[in-house]
C-alpha cells in the first residue's frame, strides 16, 4: 500500500508527456500569434499606412507592460497562487489581447477612422496604436504564460528529463514560428480583396482563434494538475497551489543577491534580442537585401526555426544524461556572431539566396543551443519556492532589450535607410553574450552549481 501511494501522475510516462503536450501547444498558438504579422509589414504599409518605424514601435507594445512591473507581479502570482490559476489568467489575457488587436487592424476600424486615438500621438497611425495596445495584453499573458510553463515542466519532470521536456516544448512553440511564417502570406494572398490587396485580417483572425484552443487545453491540464497535487500531499510533498506560507515577497531579495542569475538576466537579454526582434525585421530584410518578393522572404525564412525544432530535443536529452549546459550556452553566442555578421557584411556584397538560407538555418542551430541550455539551468541555482518569481525576474529583464530592441532598430532602419547598421547591432549583442556565457562557465566551475553536470538523478 505504501508503494502504490509513492507512486504519482509524474511517474507515468503517459501523463507527463501529455502535459507537455498540453502546455506547448499553448505556447505554439503563442508564438504563431506573435510573429503572424512580421511576413506583412510591407502590405500593412500598403493598407493601413504604416511605415518600419511604426511597425517596430507596434512590435515593442509586446513587452511595454511587463518592462512596467506587471511580470513581478506575475512572479508573484505564480509563487502564491500556482501554475493553475496563473496559466488560466495569462490564456485568458492573450485571448482578450488578440480580440483587442483584430480590432484594431481590422477593415472596420481603418474604415471608421476613429478620432480620439488620431488626436493624439498623430506621428502613428490610429490602427497602429489600437493593435499596439492590443499586443500589449496579449504580451503579459505570454510572458506569464512563458514562466508558467516553465515552472509545470520543472514540477512534473523532476528528477526526470526536464531538459528534453523544456527542449521539446521550446521546440514545438518554435513550430510556431514557422507556421506563422507560412500560413500568413497565404491567408493574406486567398483573402485578398477586390483590387488585389493583401488581407492582414484573415491571418491574424485565424491565430487569435488558435489561441482560444490554446485556454481549452490549459483547462484540460488544470484536472490533471489538480490530481497530481492531491497525490503529492498523500505522500507528503509540497503542492505550489495557493501556499501562502511557502513564499513571501521578502524572498524576491534571495534572488536579486544572486550573482548567477544576474549573469543567466543578462545573457538572456542579450542573446534574445538579437533573436526574436530580427525575426520582426527578417522578411522585410530579405525582400530588400536579395531583392525578392514578400512571398519568397517569407517562405525563406519559414525554415529558421526548423533546425532549432529538430535539434532542441536531442539537446535537451544530452544535457538530462551528458550534461555540457554553460558550454553549449558559448557555443551558441558564437554561431549568433557569425551569422549576423554575415547578415550585416557578406549578404549585401553577394546577394544570394542559397548563402541567406544556408545562414537562416544556422542561426536556427544557436536558436536551439542557448534556450535548451538556459532554462534548465535555472533550477539548478535557485529555490524551488521562488522559482517562479525568478522565471519571471528573468524575462523582466529580458523584456525591456525585447521592448526597446524593435524600436531602436525600425529608428535605424528609418535613420540610415537600410538593414547593415541594425545587423551590426544584433552582432554586437551576440559579442556581449559570449562574455556572459565564459563568465558564467567559470563562476559555476569556481562555485560547483552543476550546470556541467547531467539534470537526471
Amino acid at each position: 500500500m505504501v508503494e502504490k501511494l509513492q507512486t504519482t501522475l509524474r511517474d507515468n510516462a503517459f501523463a507527463r508527456w501529455a502535459v507537455l503536450i498540453l502546455v506547448a501547444s499553448m505556447m505554439f498558438f503563442a508564438y504563431m500569434f506573435v510573429d503572424i504579422l512580421s511576413p506583412l509589414a510591407s502590405v500593412l504599409e500598403q493598407t493601413r499606412g504604416w511605415d518600419q518605424g511604426d511597425f517596430g514601435t507596434y512590435a515593442s507594445g509586446e513587452y511595454l507592460l511587463n518592462v512596467f512591473g506587471f511580470l513581478i507581479l506575475a512572479g508573484i502570482i505564480l509563487d502564491k497562487m500556482g501554475v493553475r490559476f496563473t496559466g488560466t489568467l495569462s490564456a485568458s489575457l492573450m485571448v482578450i489581447g488578440a480580440a483587442i488587436k483584430y480590432v484594431g487592424i481590422s477593415d472596420w476600424f481603418d474604415a471608421n477612422n476613429i478620432s480620439w486615438l488620431n488626436s493624439w500621438w498623430t506621428d502613428m497611425p490610429g490602427s497602429a496604436k489600437m493593435a499596439m495596445f492590443g499586443f500589449m495584453i496579449f504580451g503579459c499573458g505570454c510572458e506569464m504564460a512563458g514562466t508558467t510553463v516553465s515552472k509545470i515542466l520543472a514540477k512534473w519532470f523532476k528528477g526526470k528529463e526536464m531538459a528534453l521536456a523544456m527542449g521539446l516544448e521550446m521546440a514545438i512553440a518554435r513550430v510556431g514560428v514557422f507556421a506563422a511564417m507560412w500560413a500568413a502570406p497565404k491567408f493574406a494572398a486567398s483573402y485578398a480583396l477586390a483590387d488585389g490587396t493583401q488581407s492582414v485580417v484573415a491571418p491574424l483572425l485565424f491565430a487569435s482563434c488558435l489561441l482560444v484552443v490554446g485556454l481549452l487545453n490549459f483547462l484540460v491540464f488544470n484536472v490533471m494538475d489538480s490530481k497530481f497535487d492531491k497525490q503529492l500531499r498523500a505522500i507528503g510533498e509540497v503542492s505550489d497551489e495557493g501556499n501562502d506560507e511557502e513564499f513571501h515577497i521578502s524572498d524576491l531579495g534571495q534572488i536579486l543577491k544572486s550573482k548567477m542569475f544576474w549573469i543567466i538576466a543578462l545573457l538572456c537579454v542579450l542573446y534574445y534580442s538579437a533573436i526574436f526582434p530580427f525575426q520582426r525585421f527578417a522578411t522585410n530584410f530579405l525582400e530588400e537585401t536579395l531583392q525578392i518578393s514578400n512571398d519568397e522572404a517569407a517562405g525563406m525564412f519559414k525554415w529558421f526555426p526548423i533546425l532549432a525544432m529538430v535539434l532542441t530535443p536531442f539537446l535537451g536529452a544530452f544535457i538530462d544524461n551528458k550534461g555540457k549546459g554553460a558550454s553549449m550556452m558559448l557555443i551558441g553566442a558564437l554561431i549568433m556572431i557569425g551569422c549576423h555578421s554575415i547578415f550585416a557584411f557578406v549578404l549585401p556584397s553577394v546577394p544570394s539566396k542559397a548563402l541567406a538560407l544556408c545562414t537562416i538555418l544556422v542561426l536556427g542551430v544557436s536558436f536551439s543551443l542557448v534556450p535548451a541550455s538556459m532554462w534548465p539551468s535555472v533550477p539548478k541555482i535557485i529555490d524551488e519556492k521562488v522559482l517562479g518569481s525568478a522565471y519571471c525576474l528573468i524575462f523582466l529583464v529580458q523584456n525591456i532589450g525585447l521592448c526597446l530592441v524593435p524600436l531602436l532598430i525600425g529608428k535605424l532602419r528609418v535613420a540610415t535607410g537600410g538593414y547593415q547598421v541594425p545587423m551590426i547591432v544584433f552582432a554586437s549583442f551576440g559579442v556581449l553574450a559570449f562574455i556572459l556565457a565564459i563568465l558564467l562557465k567559470a563562476e559555476d566551475k569556481k562555485k560547483g552549481y552543476g550546470l556541467e553536470l547531467p539534470n537526471k538523478q
